[in-house]
């Protein structure tokens, strides 16, 4: 018998999953206290029934917009209103950035330090010294797992850089995932996110870091996953958004609780070079670090047995699944990296930055930085 090395995981205090639960979510968002700060989306109408509702219970709420992905000036910002306001909770409904924006508002809001003092990289990266105010996460995107993660994701425009406030306390109290709330999403999020799910996924399950429990988690979803984002691109499908709201949830705690590797790794940089979308970014490498990974690592089994799902799905052998993937995801309508606006001659820059990223040490070899700049090329 195999030996089980140690492991841990953490998770959010309580999840929810299904169509209709969102319903639930005043009534228990209340019970965190009256008055809260409400992070959603660029368009205020798609939380208007959740700050109604939040009302209706005799809550006073704070509405913030986070119409892009969160930034620094963004954040302190948003930060100075709601201290200033002083909230006994935190929610957010929206995809990925509006989710980060409110995990790191309930985290900073009762620490006596800035932001500085807590973000990594650039920062101090210090632990956060009070508890975090109780953090309730409604994801409409399937995507970024965000509700079931224990850090938000900040980009630094003057860096050029995208880092991290982290802290197991950051877990959300409550992760309400309704699958409804992703009905009707544009077929190009759909697409960008779906693709990222697909890589929290995939990543986890070929990464150094993988635990027993991480691949319980994400081994069984990775060909329904790509199967029920197909789906989603030729059609609106109720079942296939449920799937992929599982994906989402899955990839969530298993990156937060195993690792990652040289999609995020990259990504992390170039999203902070360019505005361009997390998801997209992600889509566009995911095949091409299939191929290197498949090429190099030691014990490629994981990755073949990757490349079986993806081919079950797409076709052809487990050998061009790599290639099968990032070809389908083109032909989806995901651009490549030059237009998503990343300059070729920045392809060094970005490999040699990615090396130092958490996400990488989660890969299953160590790339060097040529081998980085070959999986942007083919990207591009």
């Amino acid at each position: 018998m195999t030996r089980i090395a140690p492991f841990a995981f953490a998770l959010p205090g309580r999840t929810v999953f299904g169509r209709g639960e969102a319903q639930k979510a005043p009534a228990a968002i209340r019970a965190f206290g009256g008055r809260g700060v409400l992070v959603h989306g660029a368009d205020p109408a798609r939380a208007a029934w959740l700050v109604e509702a939040l009302r209706a219970e005799g809550a006073e709420v704070l509405t913030v917009a986070c119409g892009t992905e969160p930034t620094l000036p963004m954040l302190q910002e948003t930060l100075a209103r709601a201290k200033r306001f002083g909230a006994d909770w935190v929610a957010a409904l929206g995809g990925g950035a509006a989710l980060d924006l409110g995990k790191a508002l309930a985290g900073l809001i009762p620490a006596p330090g800035g932001v500085m003092d807590h973000l990594e990289v650039v920062g101090r990266g210090l632990p956060l010294v009070a508890a975090p105010l109780p953090y309730v996460a409604l994801p409409t995107t399937a995507g970024t797992g965000a509700e079931a993660t224990r850090n938000a994701v900040i980009g630094l425009p003057d860096h050029g850089r995208k880092v991290s406030i982290r802290d197991e306390r950051m877990l959300p109290r409550l992760a309400i995932v309704d699958p409804a709330l992703t009905d009707g999403c544009p077929r190009g999020v759909t697409l960008a996110s779906g693709l990222d799910a697909l890589a929290q996924v995939i990543e986890p399950y070929v990464s150094a870091k993988a635990t027993p429990f991480t691949d319980a988690l994400v081994r069984p979803v990775i060909g329904p996953g790509l199967r029920a984002l197909q789906r989603l691109m030729q059609a609106e499908d109720a079942d296939a958004r449920d799937t992929m709201a599982w994906v989402s949830l899955c990839g969530g705690m298993a990156l937060a609780n195993g690792g990652l590797g040289a999609v995020h790794g990259l990504a992390g940089v170039i999203g902070g070079m360019t505005p361009a979308a997390h998801g997209a970014i992600c889509g566009a490498l995911l095949g091409p670090v299939l191929q290197l990974n498949r090429d190099h690592a030691p014990d490629p089994a994981r990755v073949r047995a990757v490349c079986d799902q993806i081919a079950a799905v797409l076709g052809g052998t487990p050998d061009e699944a790599p290639q099968a993937l990032a070809g389908w995801a083109r032909d989806a309508g995901l651009p490549g990296l030059r237009a998503q606006g990343l300059d070729p001659g920045r392809h060094p820059a970005v490999a040699e930055a990615s090396l130092a990223s958490s996400s990488m040490k989660g890969n299953p070899f160590p790339p060097t930085v040529a081998q980085l700049c070959a999986v942007l090329d083919q990207a591009g």
